[in-house]
């Protein structure tokens, strides 16, 4: 890898930018307009032409087209334009919905930017990775991936993996730029690159194409996701029916060829069957829904990264959720402090609650170093809420800010503390530390009496819902560090903080109040068949008290928790046996979220799993559905993830799986409408030549029947409000297809009852003698009738038409009225007349064929009742269809 110094533009950058304010959101503003945005190139956008030529390889058009020229060799040019103006309606209906379909993608497309986290007039910001500008500074932790080239001003332990642009697997270490040395790679952060250990802070110095990796070419913009199963599907039900349909015109054409002589009469009966019989609407409507789903996922909050999710969502049996910042607010506070003595006997200093007015001179050095303990500038909420404690009871100099930190240890899986060491004015160096009660009594000299009591006083503290985190200090002699690297870390200081000799100063006790509509979200995913489960790295007592609150700990009778160290000591089959019986599951350390989605994957369960760390990757990929928190979630976590909470809210996974539901049960609707409404069209389009009846339908009529089937199957359907019933029904079986026999033969029967009625209306009306012109028009104003019968009764699976139409849906009325206008127009207009081969039929029989529909709504209502959990849906898991 190459690497270039940064431009005069950047030391420009430099100059004028504040190390503590950073940039003014007007200064950023203007940059963004001069550079461009942070990104390696603009994401490909399907031009109009793209989307027409891409429509001109619809067979549906091509049939169109082909029907016009054969029309044309017959010297009919009224009815060739009519289905050129029918081919250019469905081409302006098509740029239209692919037009709205990129406009959700694009907005989707912002929403995936990554993250960076930013200082913007003093304030730590999160914004697009797209919206960073040089001069900006840049906040790194952990888990996240750099957005942008960046120098070093500030580096603790700081590690990038640089693969992406070196190929090099390992770790590379950074330090920040010492004054009077010139820039170099190891002080240099590279875009794309991610943090795998430590914190730091950067200056952009260059964005989008003038990065190391816009100069390499690489980009990641465009990834290709394979189809999901249900396109899968899809694809091969309609190349099953395509080649059926295809075979059957080609032998009508053979029929009417050979056997009469008619060949061009042939080709319009064969063109209009396969116009009839091909289901081309199938991958429309899933293109359409998973766009709009994706889009409507995201109003709620949620992020999707991946569309087979949607699919998934309705099927999940058990939600694995964080406690912190997803059952609760995350708005951490102190809520009390409780200091201890030191030397061989146990002495409890006076303990400190915000209701007290000011904080007792015994309990000064436990906040002290609590704060030395903490970030210097802190982003943690709890970090924050000491630093505000300590600078309004403590006196300035207890905040020392003439120390200097020289090294730090960062949490780790295995010691949950953080530990800093302080150069002072003494010879010898501070070091604080502070964190999980067990980690740091394990640290410190206490005798086993001693440890009971800290214990015991954690446990009353956590009983409260309280997190409880110890603080201890320690000294580090001047004489233990070797010469001239006092103030640098290396070698020179332990492996790790075991290596000091700790006292324990107390404990400090933090508020995060529960989320207020928790305890409402968890019970509807009772109701729903969802088991939810809290998993935390939280004291066990912590985590018992909030799921008491949210409603978790009375569900099944659980009554405890289930701790990492003894989740370590079972089998795998006792694991599973646990999993079905216990919600909470305490002091879980990262690794063993995987080991806890086996195990319920194990038995059979569709697991979402939440998650926020770099360590949670593992789990999060791991599991059906995998949710990365998106205010305080590493980059890595939510690349991990199928699903992005934007506002780390549980509530917001709950309406998540509820659209989820409405998503797929408005997809089954939509199919089990389009598979319907192709049996009659193909059977009238049949019958007439097995019964020697006149043709009822032409090209033409096909083509105005697709201008209904096609908005209602791709908007109307996808806008159906939810069932009531929702999230009251059991999760759905994962293992059933959408296209399943009883779907198919539901709509099948439904086809037939419509097939049924109309033909049987059109032999009645051939029978009394009426005019083949007008017995075609009253046969058509019937099928369109009874195709707006079709849309309503399926509306609702599971309730009745009225129930149903008391639930708004603006689309389908407009759809609905513009259908009988348009019918209207064809029956009224004497040239429109002509072209679709009609007679005026008269009020009453008009009035009679459209009567049809609402007879043919009853009978499907009656049949949905008749057959109700049978081959219609029902509420069970075991859905037939």
């Amino acid at each position: 890898m190459t690497w270039h110094k940064p431009t005069m533009i950047d030391m420009q950058d430099e100059a004028r930018t504040d190390p503590d304010a950073g940039l003014s959101q007007a200064q950023a503003a203007q940059r963004l307009a001069e550079q461009g945005p942070n990104e390696l190139g603009p994401p490909h956008k399907r031009t109009v032409w793209h989307i027409l030529a891409d429509l001109a390889r619809e067979p549906m058009l091509q049939l169109l087209l082909a029907a016009g020229a054969t029309y044309l060799l017959l010297g009919d040019r009224g009815e060739a334009l009519m289905l050129l103006a029918f081919v250019l309606l469905t081409v302006a209906i098509s740029v239209g919905q692919e037009q709205r379909t990129e406009r959700v993608l694009e907005a989707l497309r912002d929403l995936t930017s990554p993250r960076a986290l930013v200082i913007r007039d003093g304030e730590t910001v999160r914004i697009a990775g797209r919206e960073l500008v040089c001069g900006d500074l840049l906040l790194l932790s952990e888990g996240d991936r750099v957005a942008a080239d960046a120098q070093l001003l500030q580096a603790n332990d700081l590690q990038c993996d640089e693969s992406l642009l070196s190929g090099e697997s390992l770790p590379v270490p950074k330090r920040s730029l010492a004054a009077g040395q010139p820039p170099a790679e190891q002080n240099q952060v590279f875009a794309g690159a991610l943090v795998v250990g430590g914190q730091g802070r950067a200056r952009v110095t260059a964005t989008g194409p003038r990065t190391e990796i816009g100069r390499i070419g690489k980009s990641l913009a465009e990834i290709e996701t394979p189809p999901t199963p249900l396109h899968q599907q899809t694809r091969r039900l309609v190349r099953i029916f395509s080649v059926i349909g295809l075979g059957l015109s080609l032998l009508l054409v053979l029929i009417y060829g050979l056997a009469r002589g008619e060949w061009l009469t042939g080709l319009l009966a064969g063109i209009t069957l396969a116009m009839s019989m091909l289901p081309q609407e199938f991958l429309l409507i899933l293109t359409v829904f998973m766009a709009m789903g994706a889009w409507r996922l995201s109003r709620q909050q949620v992020l999707t990264r991946r569309a087979a999710t949607i699919e998934t969502l309705g099927s999940a049996t058990v939600l694995c959720t964080d406690k912190t910042g997803t059952l609760t607010l995350n708005k951490m506070a102190v809520a009390a402090l409780s200091g201890w003595g030191t030397g061989d006997s146990q002495v409890t200093l006076p303990s400190w609650t915000p209701a007290d007015p000011k904080l007792p001179q015994a309990l000064h050095a436990l906040l002290e170093w609590a704060v030395l303990a903490s970030e210097c500038d802190p982003f943690d909420p709890m970090e924050r809420s000491l630093l505000e404690l300590a600078e309004a009871q403590l006196p300035a100099a207890a905040l020392h800010p003439t120390w200097q930190l020289v090294h730090e240890y960062a949490l780790s899986p295995s010691l949950p503390a953080m530990t800093h060491v302080w150069k002072t004015e003494s010879a010898k160096h501070a070091v604080a530390i502070k964190g999980g009660v067990e980690s740091v009594l394990a640290l410190c000299r206490l005798s086993a009496e001693q440890v009971s009591g800290v214990v015991a006083q954690t446990e009353a503290m956590a009983a409260r819902g309280l997190r409880v985190l110890a603080v201890a200090q320690a000294e580090w002699g001047a004489e233990s560090v070797q010469a001239g690297q006092s103030d640098q870390p290396g070698q020179a200081w332990p492996a790790d903080p075991t290596g000091f000799a700790f006292t324990l100063l107390g404990l400090v006790a933090f508020a995060d109040p529960l989320r207020p509509e928790v305890p409402a979200a968890i019970a509807e995913c009772r109701a729903a068949g969802l088991r939810v489960l809290m998993v935390t790295g939280d004291h066990p007592a912590t985590a018992l008290a909030i799921a008491a609150q949210a409603g978790l700990a009375v569900h099944g009778g659980a009554a405890r928790a289930l701790t990492g160290t003894d989740m370590a000591q079972l089998s795998a089959v006792e694991l599973q046996r646990q999993v079905q019986e216990l919600q909470v599951f305490a002091r879980i350390k990262p690794a063993q979220k995987l080991a806890l989605v086996e195990a319920l994957k194990a038995q059979g369960e569709v697991v979402a799993m939440t998650g926020d760390g770099v360590n949670d990757a593992p789990s999060l990929k791991a599991a059906h559905i995998g949710i990365a928190m998106g205010g305080r979630g590493t980059d890595v976590a939510r690349e991990a993830a199928s699903l992005v909470l934007l506002d780390d809210n549980f509530a917001s996974i709950v309406h998540a799986v509820r659209l989820g539901r409405r998503i797929f049960d408005n997809l089954r609707k939509a199919m089990a409408f389009v598979l319907a409404v192709h049996v009659p069209i193909a059977g009238l389009s049949l019958l007439p030549l097995l019964l020697g009846w006149p043709v009822i339908l032409s090209p033409v009529h096909i083509a105005f029947l697709e201008l209904l089937i096609d908005p209602v199957c791709s908007v109307v359907f996808e806008a159906e409000p939810e069932e009531p019933d929702v999230m009251q029904r059991p999760p759905r079986d994962p293992a059933a297809p959408l296209f399943s026999p009883g779907l198919m033969l539901w709509s099948f029967l439904q086809g037939g009852v419509l097939l049924l009625a109309v033909g049987g209306w059109f032999a009645a009306l051939l029978a009394a003698d009426v005019d083949e012109a007008q017995a075609r028009a009253l046969a058509f104003t019937a099928l369109v009738a009874c195709n707006m019968a079709l849309i309503l009764a399926n509306r609702s699976t599971t309730g009745g038409m009225v129930r149903a139409w008391l639930r708004p849906n603006r689309l389908l009325w407009l759809m609905l009225g513009g259908t009988l206008a348009l019918l209207a127009l064809a029956l009224g207009i004497a040239p429109l007349r002509e072209v679709f081969r009609f007679a005026w039929p008269g009020a009453g029989l008009l009035a009679v064929a459209l009567a049809l529909g609402a007879v043919v709504l009853l009978a499907l209502e009656a049949l949905k009742r008749l057959l109700h959990g049978w081959i219609v849906p029902s509420r069970g898991p075991g859905v037939a269809i």
